[in-house]
C-alpha cells in the first residue's frame, strides 16, 4: 500500500496547488476570472520556471561550453521540457491516467513543437541576426500557446477541467 500513499502524497500536493491557482484566478480584476482556467496559471507558472531553466541551461551549453546554436536549443529544450511534463502531470493537470501513452503523445508534441517553434522560429532568428537570448523568447512564446492548447486537451484530458 505504500506506493498508493506516495500516489496520494503526491495527489495532494497537485490538489493544493490547484487550490491555490484557483484563489488566485478568482481574484484576477476586470473579469478574467471568468475565462482564465486554473491549469492556464499553473502552466504559466510552471512553465516559466522551466522556460528559465531552458535559458539558463542555454547559457551554459552557447557561452559557457561553445555549443553551436541548435545543439544548444536542443539539450537545453529537451531537459527542461522533461522538467515540464513531470509538473504539470503531477501538480497542475493532477493526471491519473497511464503515463505510457502520455509520454508518447508528449514526445510528438515536443517533437512538432521543437522543429516549428525551437528551430524553426528561434534557431531561424538567430541566422538572420537575432540575438539567441531573444531569438528563444520569441520561440517560447509561440511554443506557450501549442503546449498549452496540447496538455490541456490532447496529453492531459483525463484531468476533465470543468473550464
Amino acid at each position: 500500500m505504500t506506493g498508493g500513499q506516495r500516489t496520494t502524497s503526491g495527489s495532494d500536493l497537485g490538489t493544493r496547488f490547484h487550490d491555490l491557482m484557483e484563489v488566485v484566478v478568482g481574484r484576477l480584476p476586470f473579469g478574467l476570472s471568468r475565462v482564465v482556467a486554473p491549469s492556464l496559471l499553473g502552466f504559466a507558472l510552471i512553465n516559466g520556471f522551466t522556460f528559465a531553466v531552458d535559458l539558463l541551461l542555454l547559457t551554459l551549453f552557447r557561452s559557457g561550453l561553445g555549443l553551436p546554436v541548435p545543439l544548444a536549443f536542443s539539450v537545453a529544450y529537451v531537459l527542461a521540457f522533461g522538467l515540464s511534463f513531470v509538473l504539470n502531470r503531477a501538480l497542475n493537470f493532477r493526471s491519473h491516467a497511464p503515463v505510457g501513452p502520455q509520454a508518447g503523445l508528449w514526445a510528438v508534441a515536443i517533437l512538432i513543437n521543437y522543429l516549428a517553434c525551437i528551430l524553426g522560429v528561434g534557431s531561424g532568428l538567430a541566422a538572420i541576426g537575432v540575438q539567441y537570448h531573444l531569438s528563444r523568447i520569441i520561440a517560447g512564446a509561440c511554443e506557450a500557446v501549442f503546449m498549452y492548447s496540447v496538455m490541456r486537451w490532447i496529453i492531459f484530458r483525463d484531468a476533465g477541467e470543468e473550464r
